[in-house]
């Protein structure tokens, strides 16, 4: 018997009005605003008054994963269905994820709205334009792109090296050909021939300051410190120079306020923001985690890719310039998922194999070690198939046993909250203990070259750090110029703890090999991209895009 897809699941889900959700947080008529019947944002008097109220009351649960790989983990089905569970338990729960990525969504991976009975809806909006948040961070970033060639344009006072330009353009789509790109072709009239490129806009720096500006006033200060490029001189051109902040920070003053909707189970959760957890820092926004804790007891919340990627960046950046600690860490796995690590191949997971299973825990139990040295108390939360055997299900739950960790078979993707019921139990009651002791990997007076090494040998495991000897001097540079300070975003592959996407499982006798950086000084932290990783993805050979469409009644189909 065949299940139904997410998307008819999503269709056929007895939504509330918004309304009522927003009530459940506490929140009044007037302080949301809707789109819609479904869908709202926080209005700014909501926003005020959780500052006014002191801030934080609730707990703060981070949903995180092994590497991800084609046979699917279900971190974010995992975080809605926890925070449903926790919600079915008799605990007043709220949710915090990302905003999904046309290009993803018509790429490969899918949307982000979970899976199953475990969903944000609507799915269909969500995953697709949802409130235009995306669409205003593109054009708050090409407004600068613009207004730094009409700089060039009409005289450069500024004495903007042309040669030196480092602010590309961005488009939320999986687009290669235009990774670079030369502007200004045509003659005179249309500006000064340069070449520049695309990068997709999840990547886009104004993308990472959304999801970390407390709020206006903050977000057009970090706007005005975005570095644009470089004199002759080599000192930096700011976004402010130009006087750009002011309408880029217009462009975004309703992008910032969180977007409130609803699970199939009608709790309440904020979808905001949506850096890439390879190529940015993979967390949803700071401003809807805090409101969230503001009004809910328990605040469930995910990071993107695996740990190494996603869980390093929410601690290593976001709790760090947010004044977070999460009180305790769930890490989500699917024995698919273990036995591509233990060489299976995709074809034959299918098949039973315990032996497998059992090599595939290496992946598992390297990010478990990981999670512990940030003091987190950690639990694995695994997702169950349909052909998933007990005696692999038990391997793993003996592994995670064995190292102290509980371990909890889900069947929430089936079931809804009844199918992760006893998992939220334990998950409330270790925040309530107060077990945690976050501390964050490095400390800020780190030099910038020794924060990468710190994350490349702690939590890829890697032998070293091979540095371009321009990139080594252009740290040196920066932390001459007082950026030093600043955290570490490194970019590389999400499918292994090494810059080479082919070694699954633990590997180790690796060097992470560091080709660029970028400072991105608004956002508050340097980029490090490692390998072959792109910040414009391309479309696969067979693009989702192929099976989206529109159905008679009008209704999109083919979403997943």
């Amino acid at each position: 018997m065949s299940h139904p897809s997410d998307i008819e699941i999503a269709r056929n889900a007895h939504k509330k009005p918004i309304a009522e959700v927003a009530a459940r947080l506490g929140l009044r008529p007037d302080q949301v605003l809707p789109y819609g019947h479904d869908k709202a944002k926080l209005g700014a008097g909501a926003l005020a008054a959780r500052r006014a109220g002191g801030g934080q009351r609730g707990r703060l649960i981070l949903v995180t994963a092994i590497n991800p790989t084609p046979a699917g983990e279900g971190k974010t089905t995992t975080t809605v269905g926890l925070g449903d569970g926790l919600n079915a338990i008799g605990k007043n729960a709220a949710i915090c994820l990302r905003e999904p990525s046309l290009g993803p969504c018509f790429g490969m991976k899918g949307g982000a709205t979970g899976g199953g009975r475990a969903q944000v809806v609507p799915m269909d909006a969500i995953n697709l334009h949802f409130t235009g948040d995306f669409h205003a961070i593109s054009a708050a970033h090409n407004l600068l792109a613009a207004m730094i060639d009409n700089h060039l344009h009409w005289g450069n006072a500024l004495d903007l090296d042309p040669r030196r330009i480092t602010w590309r353009r961005v488009l939320d789509m999986n687009d290669r050909s235009l990774r670079q790109v030369a502007t200004g072709l045509g003659g005179a009239a249309n500006g000064f021939v340069r070449e520049t490129g695309f990068d997709i806009t999840v990547a886009s720096e104004v993308m990472a300051i959304l999801c970390l500006a407390e709020d206006l006033d903050d977000l057009e200060r970090r706007l005005g410190a975005i570095i644009v490029g470089y004199r002759r001189d080599q000192s930096p051109v700011f976004a402010r120079d130009l006087k750009a902040d002011g309408a880029m920070a217009a462009l975004l003053k309703e992008a910032m306020q969180p977007n409130l909707v609803q699970t199939i189970e009608n709790n309440p959760a904020l979808v905001h923001g949506g850096p890439f957890a390879n190529i940015a820092h993979g967390c949803n926004s700071v401003i809807a985690t805090k409101a969230a804790l503001s009004m809910a007891d328990y605040v469930v919340t995910e990071a993107g890719f695996g740990a190494d990627l996603g869980a390093e960046k929410f601690l290593n950046i976001k709790c760090r310039q947010a004044g977070l600690a999460p009180d305790a860490v769930v890490l989500v796995a699917s024995i698919r998922a273990l036995k591509m690590n233990g060489g299976v191949a995709k074809g034959d997971l299918g098949v039973e194999n315990v032996a497998a299973v059992e090599a595939g825990c290496a992946n598992l139990g390297r990010h478990m070690e990981n999670i512990a040295k940030f003091g987190l108390p950690v639990v694995v939360g695994l997702n169950r198939f349909a052909t998933d055997t007990d005696a692999e299900a038990d391997a793993v739950i003996a592994y995670c046993e064995a190292r102290g960790v509980p371990a909890f078979l889900n069947t929430h993707w089936a079931e809804g909250s009844a199918g992760i019921r006893a998992m939220a139990e334990h998950v409330a009651a270790l925040a309530d203990q107060g077990a945690a002791n976050f501390t964050p990997l490095y400390a800020d007076d780190l030099g910038l070259q020794a924060k990468i090494e710190r994350v490349a040998r702690e939590i890829y495991r890697a032998d070293g750090v091979a540095l371009a000897p321009r990139v080594a001097r252009q740290l040196a540079d920066w932390e001459a110029q007082g950026h030093g300070r600043l955290p570490v975003c490194i970019a590389k592959t999400q499918y292994s703890f090494s810059a080479d996407p082919g070694r699954l499982g633990a590997p180790t006798g690796h060097t992470l090999p560091v080709r660029e950086v970028r400072l991105a000084a608004g956002a508050g932290f340097v980029v490090a991209l490692a390998g072959d990783i792109m910040t414009m993805p391309g479309l696969p050979r067979q693009p989702a895009a192929e099976a989206i469409t529109l159905t008679d009644a009008g209704e999109i189909d083919g979403l997943f």
